[in-house]
């Protein structure tokens, strides 16, 4: 026996636990209440790393739960109400009452023949596993209606209003019938599901116009719906279901004030992002840039890691203008956007990184040769080609989505352009030959110099490094020259038809169809509405939620005859 005496308190390296510890009476009490400290903070379950079951093919012990010290040590009371009700769903969910008496019968059976030793420690856990079983199977038949009512709740949703009595009844009679034929809850439950998510209610927008031709508003439900579908792209969100909604979504006349304080909720919503990437982006050819593989991989190698950040500046720019009620006006001549470094570094600018947050809005653009949507790469890259840019592209761009003009169609055998542009000629001189065939002038003359004056302006959207020649004479006889130059002419000489664009295109999306010739004067009230408001985006949106076009059905048996 080896003994070691200390006169000092020990080192905590010198000590060895396993060694035992030799203490007189009067020190005694002190290390044992410091040992059952430990003890308490440190239970001997953590020394241990084996948990069962490892390998056995049944046990007794199908979910392993050990937080007693956890609760005691670190949870409060209602953290601890949540842990028990976690686990409670998780052995309700797998029915674990269920399965652990049938691995007890398993077991049990299995130690009649090959294990009679443990045969008399399974036998007195069979009742109470047993009981335990009844007891969970009667709390499943109790929950069996819940489930049902569940359901109907889930059919609120999808069929986006609250069902009819005689619908709650048809589901309800379902789920009867298949429990009498035999079919389990699980199973009835399922094809009752099935039925809720193959009615025509759920797969379409259905609404009910009254009888005769005269329009009639939609009702609560339906007018929410339109609303939801317009500004997120989905259905609506709970707050249609207040009682405060039933009352009077659907006013009409000077009481509009809940449809208005509904739709500026769902426009400062993050949700909104749905409506840029549907609505702007759709407009302006842009959706899903981020899947564009239309470069040259081997001039251009550095776009399939750049075309996801190229297209969120863009949903992030629209983002930002519809949830902070910015000017529509913004598309053209905004002097911020939004970058990530890698974007940054692409357009050239300096960018500041912050830990905290990847995207950043940077203003001051404009000196940069960027701001708005003609600066963007996402505009810039998709109207050019393969291998080189194209002022037919980008011009035809401006003209026709833009500005919404209507050009005809190309006269047949026109002849392509190549891909890549011939020694010896710029893309601009080649796109001037292509364009003084006098089958093609009429049109070229018209989209050519917008194109022009973006040719400082690469495949991918840089500023190229060298100085290209960007002046060129409008169809008008207006000279520009570069981004500023057209900027400046759309924004002075072609407003109107930008703003008139906008505001066709919103109300087109808004009612899910063409615009008609009926919508003039609406589209006219929108324009005027937002000249008197600083083109605040909002003002355009209440004007559309506001019309009788989006507030209104055709009667049952209108004939566009």
């Amino acid at each position: 026996v080896q003994v070691q005496v200390a006169t000092t308190n020990p080192s905590r390296h010198a000590t060895s636990l396993s060694a035992p510890i030799l203490v007189g009476d009067q020190v005694r009490p002190r290390v044992e209440a410091a040992l059952d400290e430990f003890r308490n903070l440190f239970p001997e379950a953590l020394c241990y790393a084996r948990i069962v079951p490892v390998d056995e093919v049944v046990t007794l012990k199908l979910f392993y739960r050990e937080d007693d010290h956890l609760k005691r040590l670190m949870l409060d009371d209602d953290q601890v109400d949540e842990i028990d009700r976690l686990w409670d769903e998780l052995f309700f969910v797998a029915r674990e009452p269920l399965q652990l008496a049938v691995s007890h019968e398993q077991l049990y059976e299995f130690a009649t023949q090959d294990r009679p030793d443990i045969v008399k420690a399974l036998e007195p856990l069979r009742k109470p596993l047993n009981d335990r079983a009844d007891r969970f199977k009667k709390r499943m038949r109790l929950t069996e209606p819940v489930h049902v009512k569940a359901l109907f709740e889930l059919a609120d949703r999808a069929w986006r209003r609250s069902i009819s009595g005689t619908e709650r009844r048809e589901l309800q009679n379902l789920y009867d019938r298949l429990r009498e034929v035999g079919v389990d809850h699980d199973g009835a439950m399922q094809l009752t599901l099935a039925r809720i998510l193959t009615s025509p209610n759920f797969l379409y927008r259905r609404e009910n116009g009254r009888p005769g031709s005269n329009p009639s508003p939609v009702s609560n439900d339906e007018l929410a719906t339109r609303l939801s579908y317009f500004l997120w792209s989905s259905l609506p969100d709970d707050e249609f279901r207040t009682p405060r909604h039933a009352a009077g979504l659907s006013g009409g006349g000077a009481d509009d004030s809940e449809l208005l304080r509904q739709t500026r909720r769902m426009l400062q919503d993050s949700r909104t992002r749905r409506l840029a990437i549907q609505f702007a982006c759709q407009w302006l050819h842009l959706r899903n840039f981020d899947q564009n593989d239309e470069k040259n991989e081997k001039l251009y190698p550095e776009f399939a890691s750049l075309r996801g950040d190229m297209y969120e500046e863009t949903v992030r720019f629209f983002e930002d203008m519809f949830r902070n009620n910015g000017s529509i006006l913004d598309l053209l001549d905004a002097d911020h956007t939004f970058l990530n470094e890698p974007l940054a570094r692409h357009y050239g600018l300096d960018f500041q990184k912050d830990s905290a947050q990847q995207w950043q809005r940077v203003s001051g653009v404009w000196s940069k040769g960027r701001g708005g949507i003609l600066g963007m790469a996402t505009f810039l890259a998709s109207q050019s080609g393969a291998s080189r840019t194209s002022p037919i592209l980008r011009g035809n761009w401006l003209s026709e989505t833009l500005l919404g003009e209507k050009l005809p169609k190309p006269p047949a055998n026109v002849p392509q352009l190549p891909d890549e542009v011939p020694t010896g000629l710029t893309a601009r001189q080649l796109i001037e030959q292509h364009g003084s065939v006098p089958e093609c002038a009429k049109c070229h003359a018209r989209i050519d110099p917008f194109g022009f004056a973006l040719e400082q302006y690469d495949v991918l959207g840089r500023i190229r490094p060298d100085s290209v020649d960007t002046t060129t004479t409008l169809p008008g006889g207006e000279e520009i020259a570069g981004l500023a130059g057209l900027r400046d002419y759309l924004l002075t000489q072609r407003r109107d038809d930008v703003v008139r664009q906008f505001c066709r295109k919103l109300l087109g999306f808004a009612l899910g169809r063409e615009v008609q010739l009926s919508d003039e004067p609406l589209i006219a009230e929108m324009q005027q509405r937002l000249k008197n408001n600083e083109y605040r985006f909002n003002i355009a949106v209440e004007a559309v939620v506001t019309s009788g076009q989006f507030r209104n059905i055709r009667g049952r048996d209108f004939s566009a005859e």
